[in-house]
């Protein structure tokens, strides 16, 4: 990357110095604590939500609901349900309804499918027969106890646990750990997720802030390319591709590393935090070789739907559907533009900011109070240790390679196998350049504590989505809204009600437990009663859909993580960086609510 001349003409300090302008007093992030009347209102809530689920469970009886879907000979035969022959009767649905219910009779409430052989004179079809059930409007009431805690208290944990709680209640299942956390967190999907997301990225994490290796590249790479404003930004927008792993570890990475190089030339903080914060989960959801696509295929279950039925064709499903997530593609494209100062609409709020820094060096706005935070908690490295940047490139170059090249070969990309070999490649090199087994091992161990919460919030995460799935809360909507939703609207539907709920609750993969398990039976149902040309297509795009609302709408709340993060290491205000992306990030958004829209009006 080659300095332009407008670069070298925006700025005339030195890259070496760090700007001395906007040095307000630190603000941290707003207190969490909650008032009296909102601890009041908080504890009403959950007496009030944990009577109602026992009474749920004690008295509401589940509605059965027997749900078909065609499958060929070769899905039949592979299949590990029970073939039953049935002769064709005028009525098709009675039989089939009696089969299975009778095939449930031992336990009316639990799932139970049979593969249904329908002959008929000399044609014989199959069938994916499957007894779910709900619990009307019921099967709602965790999600919006879980939605209405993250409201109250904005912790995801806390929320999450709620609406657990309530969720095992309405089940009647009152043992919580044997009952309900250790079948759902003792499942291979679960313990796979935990040693990817807590064991080898939090490992990786902490000998890379041990050694220093990714703050070092991220400046070598500045150092060498920064000549402006412009190829400033634009590196800050290549480094956030780069940390493809997304959400707060881009956020921190990024703008701890370019920031002294941006406030050198002159970038606004506004500027800074909007490239920082639309190149971390934008870039995740698109270059999904990481923890995304393990998480996100847990929630993915429809029975009877084969494209959906093991974790290594929900894996697949998720790739294929990647071309589809438009407000991913249309951000990065976005914040390119933004980059070299050509992004189309920005809003007065972001112009203003430009021009406050070019002209005057402000970085911030006069009378806000930016977000320092501290950045010594992201490296810890021993003295007398000179980091070097292939302690980065090697590791991270394994594990694309691993992972983009089991994809290639065998259709899935083995993650935890590349965290592995890039987590052990990052041990040897570490060791080898001198670093005792004592100082690594402490590195891995602060690692593993940064990842603990976050691998907690995710478990608990899977707990609400596989409740919410039990209490038959998609078989429900699909009830209520199946009849009545235009195909071509379900997208943009599904889309702003997730926005509204990432949005209010600061949280994408939150967000993404409570509302795939209602929407992806929702979207097969519908797919399936509008005899749509190409339903597998249909369904990729609501789940497109579900999954960009959900980075749209953490990405523009205020109080995301990733966006109060962002902030923090940018030294912008919160507000002003929430204020000033909203415009940019929400051309994107309708961007793409068109694009879906359209590809939905294609498939009927």
């Amino acid at each position: 990357m080659s300095a332009t001349a407008d670069d070298r003409a925006e700025t005339d300090v030195p890259n070496d110095d760090i700007a001395s302008k906007d040095r307000e007093t630190p603000h941290g992030s707003a207190p969490t604590s909650l008032s009296r009347p909102s601890r009041i209102a908080t504890a009403m809530l959950m007496i009030v939500a944990v009577c109602t689920s026992i009474w749920v469970g004690r008295n509401v009886e589940p509605t059965a609901v027997v749900d078909l879907v065609a499958i060929d000979q070769a899905a039949a035969e592979n299949s590990d349900d029970e073939i039953v022959p049935v002769n064709a009767v005028d009525d098709v649905d009675q039989p089939v309804g009696d089969l299975v219910l009778a095939a449930a009779e031992e336990s009316v409430g639990s799932e139970s499918s049979v593969i249904i052989q329908w002959i008929s004179g000399e044609q014989t079809k199959y069938f994916h027969a499957t007894l779910s059930r709900h619990f009307g409007v019921w099967s709602l009431l965790p999600a919006f106890v879980a939605l209405a805690l993250c409201w109250m208290t904005r912790e995801p944990l806390v929320s999450l646990a709620g609406g657990a709680l309530c969720g095992a209640l309405s089940l009647g299942q009152y043992d919580l750990t044997e009952d309900v956390l250790v079948p759902i967190i003792g499942t291979p999907q679960a313990s796979g997720i935990l040693i990817l997301y807590l064991w080898l990225l939090g490992g990786l994490l902490g000998v890379w802030s041990r050694t220093g290796a990714a703050e070092a590249f991220a400046r070598w790479a500045a150092r060498h390319f920064v000549r402006g404003p412009r190829s400033a930004k634009v590196v800050a927008w290549a480094l956030g591709i780069l940390f493809f792993q997304g959400g707060t570890i881009s956020t921190v990475l990024v703008g701890t590393a370019v920031r002294p190089l941006a406030d050198a030339n002159r970038v606004s903080h506004e500027e800074l935090s909007y490239i920082v914060d639309s190149t971390a989960s934008p870039v995740a959801s698109l270059i999904a070789f990481n923890a995304w696509p393990g998480y996100i295929q847990s929630l993915l279950l429809v029975p009877g739907v084969a494209y959906l039925a093991t974790e290594s064709a929900r894996i697949q499903f998720f790739f294929q559907a990647i071309p589809l997530s438009f407000y991913s593609i249309f951000a990065i494209i976005g914040t390119f533009l933004v980059a070299i100062d050509r992004g189309p609409f920005i809003g007065s709020r972001f112009r203003a900011a430009v021009e406050r820094s070019r002209q005057t060096g402000q970085l911030n706005r006069p009378g806000s109070m930016p977000m320092n935070a501290s950045i010594d908690h992201v490296t810890a490295v021993p003295e007398g240790y000179r980091p070097h940047v292939a302690e980065f490139l090697l590791p991270l170059a394994i594990l694309i390679s691993i992972a983009v090249g089991t994809f290639v070969v065998s259709g899935k990309p083995e993650v935890r196998w590349a965290f592995g070999a890039a987590l052990l490649s990052a041990c040897g090199i570490a060791l080898f350049r001198g670093l005792t087994i004592a100082q690594l091992m402490q590195g891995i161990s602060d690692g593993l504590k940064g990842a603990t919460y976050g691998s907690v919030v995710l478990m608990m995460a899977i707990v609400m989505g596989t409740l919410t799935s039990q209490l038959g809360g998609g078989r429900y909507l699909v009830d209520l809204l199946g009849n009545s939703l235009e195909p071509m609207a379900m997208p943009a539907v599904l889309f702003a009600l997730t926005v509204a709920i990432a949005f209010s609750t600061g949280t994408s993969w939150g967000t993404y437990a409570v509302v795939y398990p209602l929407a992806m039976p929702l979207a097969v149902s519908v797919s399936a009663e509008a005899d749509l040309s190409s339903p597998t297509l249909y369904v990729m795009v609501c789940f497109a859909s579900v999954l960009n609302a959900s980075t749209f709408g953490d990405q523009c709340s205020p109080i995301s993580d990733t966006t109060v993060l962002t902030a923090m290491t940018t030294g912008a205000d919160l507000m002003d960086h929430v204020l000033t992306q909203l415009v940019p990030a929400g051309f994107a958004a309708g961007l793409a609510v068109i694009a879906w829209t359209a590809v939905a009006g294609y498939c009927h």
